[in-house]
C-alpha cells in the first residue's frame, strides 16, 4: 500500500508540474467562485484555508476575499518537531506572511495569532489526489488527518484540479475523508 500511494504522489506531482500559470490561475478562480458560491462556504464564520504554495490551486484571492467579507481566516502552520498542523488567525494576507515550513508562507512570529480547531466552522482542504467517496491523497505527513480527527463533524471541503479527480485513492484507516470536492468543472458530494 505505501508503494502504491508512493506512486500515487508521483504521478499528480508530474502532471501538477505541467500546468501553466496561466492555467493555475484560471482554474484557481473558477474554483474559487464555485466554493464561494456554495452554501457551507456562505454559513461560515471561521475557515481554515491552506496557504497554497508550488503547483496547488491558489489561495490567496479566496483568502483576501473572505476577510473581505469578514470571515475569520485560519491558516496551519507545520510543527516538524511535534509533528503536526498549528492554526493561526490571519488578518492580512499581504503584511503578516514570510516564507516557513516546507517554503509555505506563514505567519512571521509577530502576528501569531493560536486558535484553536474547535473554533473552525469549515476546512479548506489541500490534497494530491481525490475520489468520488471522498478520499483523499496528502503528501504522507498525515498532518492534515491528524487535525481533522479532532472534530470529524467540521466540513471538510477539498479544492483540487479536475486530473486530481481519479477513480480510486490508495487509503489506510487514519485517512481522512471529505465532505466535499470542488474542482473547475465538478463539484462532489461524498458521502
Amino acid at each position: 500500500m505505501i508503494e502504491a500511494k508512493k506512486e500515487q504522489r508521483q504521478e499528480m506531482l508530474s502532471l501538477r508540474r505541467k500546468l501553466s500559470q496561466k492555467d493555475i490561475i484560471a482554474k484557481s478562480n473558477e474554483i474559487k467562485s464555485k466554493l464561494f458560491d456554495s452554501a457551507k462556504f456562505k454559513a461560515a464564520q471561521s475557515i481554515i484555508f491552506f496557504v497554497s504554495f508550488k503547483n496547488e490551486v491558489r489561495t490567496e484571492a479566496m483568502i483576501k476575499e473572505a476577510l473581505d467579507l469578514g470571515k475569520r481566516v485560519i491558516v496551519p502552520i507545520t510543527n516538524i518537531k511535534e509533528n503536526k498542523l498549528e492554526l493561526l488567525e490571519l488578518k492580512d494576507y499581504d503584511q503578516e506572511l514570510t516564507e516557513g515550513t516546507y517554503g509555505i508562507l506563514e505567519p512571521k512570529q509577530e502576528y501569531r495569532r493560536p486558535v484553536n480547531f474547535s473554533n473552525a466552522d469549515l476546512v479548506i482542504c489541500p490534497g494530491l489526489a481525490f475520489d468520488r467517496k471522498g478520499n483523499r491523497l496528502g503528501y504522507g505527513g498525515g498532518y492534515y488527518d491528524r487535525l481533522l480527527t479532532q472534530d470529524l463533524t467540521i466540513n471538510r471541503v477539498a479544492i483540487c484540479f479536475d486530473f486530481q479527480i481519479i477513480n480510486k485513492v490508495v487509503v489506510d484507516e487514519y485517512d481522512i475523508k471529505m465532505n466535499k470536492i470542488i474542482s473547475e468543472s465538478r463539484e462532489l458530494i461524498c458521502y
